[in-house]
This record gives C-alpha cells, structure tokens and sequence, in this order.
C-alpha cells in the first residue's frame, strides 16, 4: 500500500489539489480544522481526486496536524 504525504490547508477560499512531489500532495480546503471537518473534507476530495471509495482512504500519521501521511 503506498503512502501519501498530504499537506492540508484548511480555511481555504476555494477547494482544490495540487500534486507538488511524487506521492506528495498539498489540499486546499474550505473546510475548518474544527471537530474533524477538514479530516472528513479532505477524505471527500481525495476520493474524488483518485477515484476511490472514501472508506478505503486511511489517515495512518498526523490526524490533528496539517501534515498528514495517509493509505488506501
């Protein structure tokens, strides 16, 4: 399983992803870091973004960072 380096930018005006590296990925949310919105948000548009089920995508390390390494 390959793990994913995701740097998260909640409060953001708009909503998109950026492929900044190989397996690195800064996240433009609108969503705020407030009681996991932005963890649930993100988890929507990387589903989205790679065309996978959202209960396939895990966040492994960094769930109450901005620097989050995630699996699916």
């Amino acid at each position: 399983m390959p793990t994913y380096k995701i740097i998260v930018k909640p409060g953001s005006s708009q909503e998109k992803i950026i492929e900044t590296a190989p397996n690195e990925f800064t996240v433009y949310l609108r969503a705020k870091p407030h009681d996991g919105e932005a963890n649930d948000a993100l988890i929507k548009n990387l589903s989205k973004y790679f065309k996978t089920p959202k209960t396939t995508i895990k966040i492994v390390r960094g769930a109450h960072s901005r620097v989050k390494y995630i699996e699916f």
